[in-house]
């Protein structure tokens, strides 16, 4: 396969991605490859209608920028041989189907391997490829209440309370992605490919973290527990004058140097809170008493006396005045594509950075319209123009829908 236009400076420039996944952890796994310089082919249905409006969004966009798309129906005999023929030339393929679809279709890990044994074939699932539930449907949601996260989400007697973002299918896309990457090393040692999978749920049980082990380790369950740090005291989120902070001094230190900040170094005195469990037993009434004195101050002058003396203190920000930070804007964390409709477009980059790798300014491509890019993948794999013409004719692929 023809390789992006850009220059090959890219970590993963030399690499030929097929991008089979739909919704959003599947290409989550797969941006973080085309973010890095991989040539991903989005082969996707045709369908019916005008889906302009839902690709030319922010979260279609956000997702599948720097990839080609082929319009392909692999329903159907021939759309499933030029799917093979593309997987001669590939180094990855990467699906999010239910476990039995991409059986029936033919395109699983064994059908890739018969025809490129050095495949490496990357699956997201909902529930892993199986076991008791391998065959249920899945969305974030479900995964976070199955898990337990929503049972440790929110403030105490309130009821379980979800995430504010899809916490569950992006986790399983970075795993996925941070899998795919060891198997490309696995492959330059051994020439060997695999199959990489993983799924919503064990990559939210694996979030849990510490939260998890409290329970594999102690056999405790943990509990909502709000704003506030489940295991440290003071940390959490405290009124100030004008508004409302994130502040933790939860170290001996920082709660020394933050009643020395404050003025209240009889506090720092007081027997309750002379120790690390002392200010979680007395955890409440600590709260009421730090609340009183932060209050005093502005969310500024509070931030700025706190992390002055080292103490981690922040504001709370909505997702505008987030992206306004001048910290924010200093990390540069969007960048440009070009969109042949939408023009100009503000997309966000990934939060990696390599000492050794420049990053592009801009994004190659913005996200594709529905068969862009047919044309230019079958050519390269030397397709004539009139076989061109015959699997369009017939339904098999569909070219520059827009």
């Amino acid at each position: 396969m023809n390789k992006k236009k850009i220059e090959k400076t890219l970590p993963l420039s030399d690499y030929v991605v097929l991008d089979l996944t739909i919704a959003r952890a599947g290409p989550t796994a797969v941006r973080l490859l085309s973010d890095w310089g991989a040539d991903v082919i989005r082969i996707e249905a045709p369908v019916e209608g005008d889906i302009a409006g839902s690709r030319q969004g922010p979260d279609s966009q956000n997702l599948h920028r720097n990839k080609r798309s082929l319009c392909l129906n692999l329903k159907t005999k021939k759309g499933l041989e030029v799917f093979m023929d593309l997987v001669k030339k590939a180094d990855v393929v990467v699906e999010n189907f239910r476990v039995d679809v991409k059986n029936r279709l033919g395109i699983d890990y064994v059908s890739c391997k018969k025809i490129n044994p050095s495949i490496i074939y990357g699956s997201i699932s909902g529930f892993g490829q199986d076991g008791p539930y391998s065959k249920r449907p899945a969305v974030d949601q479900v995964i976070q209440g199955m898990s337990g996260l929503m049972k440790i989400t929110g403030e105490p007697e309130r009821g379980p309370m979800r995430a504010g973002i899809a916490i569950s299918d992006t986790s399983a896309g970075m795993f996925l992605g941070q899998g795919l990457l060891l198997a490309l090393l696995h492959r330059e040692k051994t020439g060997e490919g695999q199959w990489v999978h993983t799924s919503l749920l064990e990559s939210m049980l694996c979030k849990l973290d510490f939260q998890a082990a409290r329970y594999t380790m102690r056999g405790e369950i943990p509990k909502q527990e709000g704003n506030n740090h489940p295991t440290l005291s003071p940390m959490g989120v405290f009124n100030t004058r004008d508004g409302q902070v994130n502040l933790a001094a939860s170290t001996d230190k920082m709660w020394r140097a933050f009643c020395e900040v404050v003025g209240v170094e009889t506090l720092a005195k007081n027997e309750d809170y002379l120790t690390v469990e002392g200010r979680l037993e007395n955890r409440k009434v600590l709260w009421e008493e730090v609340n009183s004195i932060t209050s005093k101050f502005s969310s500024k002058e509070l931030v700025e006396k706190m992390n002055s003396v080292g103490i981690p203190c922040g504001p709370i920000n909505n997702i505008g005045e987030a992206f306004n930070d001048h910290h924010v804007k200093s990390l540069k964390m969007t960048k440009s594509a070009t969109h042949p409709e939408l023009g100009e477009l503000s997309l966000l980059r990934s939060p990696i950075t390599m000492s050794n790798v420049e990053q592009e300014s801009d994004f190659e491509r913005a996200g594709p319209e529905l068969g862009a890019d047919s044309r230019e993948i079958l050519r390269e794999l030397n397709y004539s123009e009139d076989v061109i013409e015959k699997l369009e004719m017939d339904d098999i692929v569909k070219i520059s829908i827009k």
